[in-house]
């Protein structure tokens, strides 16, 4: 028996490690992300709404494509991982009434107001005194602070959308013309409830909302979602000619009050108002599923750590109240093939050939629920995650896809502010890609997707190659790109309407290509020695997991 000595076996090995890190990819194919695709887009599935029918049908397809696929159960031998929602419709009758210098004024909701509850009451009643809190920021990392210690507990709160400007003394303030995670007013709104506010209502300007009044004004006409747990007793939107009413009839100039409100030194100021609030509601609660599975690790040790592919599989659903779209005629059923059936579609065509080649680290492939309604499902994941988050090495997120053909670039915005970015620089590089030009955040995208939630508890995070919300010359297509960028910059006016439907004449290659470079970007995760880590200045990376 011939035997060799422990160097020459050392060596072998090495060689043998190198051999299987240098193997090919796994190479994702377009025939079954057209199939998948044109399915969870169809009439059939009602638009995969939240609490309705055909988002139980998109479930059980996805969880049953994923065992077909070969993809393992995370545990119990399920797919599914359950989250209690709450949905609440704001009933007719419901008013919110303001009395200021001896004068009442009730504008009337959907026009000069709409608000709604997220803490689960069927009733809600109060009176309280009104207080102006600016921008409502507390950021330490900005030495920004809008409540100074003042008491808000049982009061209105009113508060400025979007982030304090930058100034020509500090450029850069609050990420500049960037729209911060502050300037969200899901974070106003959590912000207000960690204040002990009775009730939050924001200034909507179009400007300063990205968006105008008609988003707010539809989203609080229909019923909204929320996770089971505490919430605000009362929140919503001041359209800005009845916030302008109100400061006026309560002796304050609201352009005054809005320029000290750009200052450090601004402190909240107590408006001569008061407010009467008569809220009713219909309550739901719903189970509602995350879909997963996984594609276990070969490492003895880095198996126990995981690379998550995430694409939510939530869209708008069926409006049987019918909607006011004349283009659309008798169409309720908003089929979100692009937001976001293109990204559940890609994650079950990874998936496909992931299960055949597996990395050193495991890989999960997670579906979640309610990203439409506040991004309730990837929330959900990160407070009962089924992996440890610790051992939780990226979040590669896929949301509305590339449907008009191949790019010579993908976009990476969010993976500069962790090691991802070198990651995606390399896997660019071997696919003959470039990484696509940063353009400033003026919406503030990076909060506004799955992957935010992974990043808010530690996890670097982006959402990968979102070309479909460029259409500026950011993108270089390689067939036609004026005729590419148009069609983008077509689809903006598709976005969330009941004409985001799926055509078979699509172009899936850039799609394809994107989601080759995000299982190719997963597997540099994967197989690495190391796992990614956040910039040192990057608050993200501050956040213990």
């Amino acid at each position: 028996m011939r035997t060799c000595s422990p160097l020459a076996l050392a060596a072998s090995l090495a060689l043998l490690g190198t051999a299987a890190s240098a193997q090919p990819l796994p190479v994702v194919a377009e025939a079954p992300l057209r199939a998948h695709l044109s399915f969870l887009a169809d009439d059939l599935l009602e638009g995969r709404g939240t609490g309705q029918r055909g988002g139980d049908l998109a479930v059980r397809y996805l969880e049953t494509q994923a065992a077909l696929a070969g993809l393992q159960p995370l545990k119990d031998g399920t797919y599914r991982q359950g989250l209690q929602i709450v949905g609440s419709k704001v009933l007719p009758g419901s008013t919110v009434t303001f009395s200021a210098g001896g004068k009442t004024l009730a504008p009337r909701f959907g026009e000069g107001i709409v608000f709604g509850a997220s803490n689960g009451q069927e009733k809600v009643a109060f009176e309280a005194p009104v207080v102006f809190a600016g921008y409502g920021i507390r950021a330490l990392d900005e030495h920004w602070d809008d409540f100074k210690g003042v008491d808000l507990k049982g009061k209105l709160v009113i508060m400025m959308v979007n982030d304090p400007q930058p100034t020509a003394l500090e450029p850069n303030r609050f990420a500049g013309k960037s729209l911060t995670w502050y300037g969200r007013w899901v974070y106003k709104y959590e912000e207000a409830l960690r204040q002990g506010a009775a009730g939050v209502l924001l200034i909507h300007t179009t400007a300063s909302a990205s968006y105008p009044w008609s988003v707010p004004a539809n989203g609080f006409g229909h019923e909204r979602f929320n996770l089971a747990g505490a919430g605000n007793a009362m929140e919503g939107w001041l359209q800005e000619d009845a916030a302008r009413a109100l400061f006026q009839q309560a002796g304050q100039d609201l352009d005054a009050l809005r320029a000290r409100a750009e200052t450090r030194e601004f402190q909240p100021v107590a408006l001569d108002a008061t407010v009467k609030v008569s809220l009713n509601s219909t309550i739901r609660t719903i189970l509602q599923f995350n879909v997963a599975g996984i594609v276990p690790g070969t490492d003895p040790k880095l198996k126990d750590e995981a690379v998550i592919y995430s694409a939510h599989w939530d869209h708008l659903g069926k409006d049987d109240e019918g909607n006011d779209n004349s283009a659309a005629g008798s169409d309720h059923i908003y089929n979100g093939a692009i937001d976001n059936a293109s990204g559940a579609a890609a994650l079950l065509a990874m998936a496909q050939v992931a299960v055949k080649q597996p990395a050193r680290r495991t890989q999960i492939f997670l579906w979640p629920a309610g990203e439409e309604t506040g991004m309730l499902g990837a929330n959900a994941w990160v407070r009962a995650p089924l992996w440890p988050l610790a051992k939780t090495a990226a979040d590669l997120n896929l949301d509305s896809m590339n449907f008009v053909g191949k790019t010579r670039d993908i976009g990476v915005a969010g993976a500069e502010r962790s090691s991802l970015y070198a990651s995606a620089a390399r896997v660019a590089k071997r696919m003959g890609l470039r990484l696509a030009p940063a353009i400033p955040d003026l919406s503030g995208a990076f909060y506004r997707a799955d992957h935010f939630a992974f990043a808010k508890a530690g996890i670097p995070a982006f959402n990968v190659g979102s070309a479909v919300f460029s259409g500026d010359g950011s993108f270089a297509f390689i067939k036609d790109p004026k005729a590419s960028s148009a069609r983008l910059v077509a689809f903006k006016k598709d976005y969330h309407q009941v004409t985001d439907e799926y055509k078979p004449s699509w172009d899936l290659s850039g799609m394809v290509q994107q989601a080759q470079f995000t299982l190719n970007l997963g597997y540099e995760v994967a197989n690495d020695k190391t796992m990614p880590v956040w910039n040192k200045n990057e608050a993200f990376g501050k956040v213990p997991r």
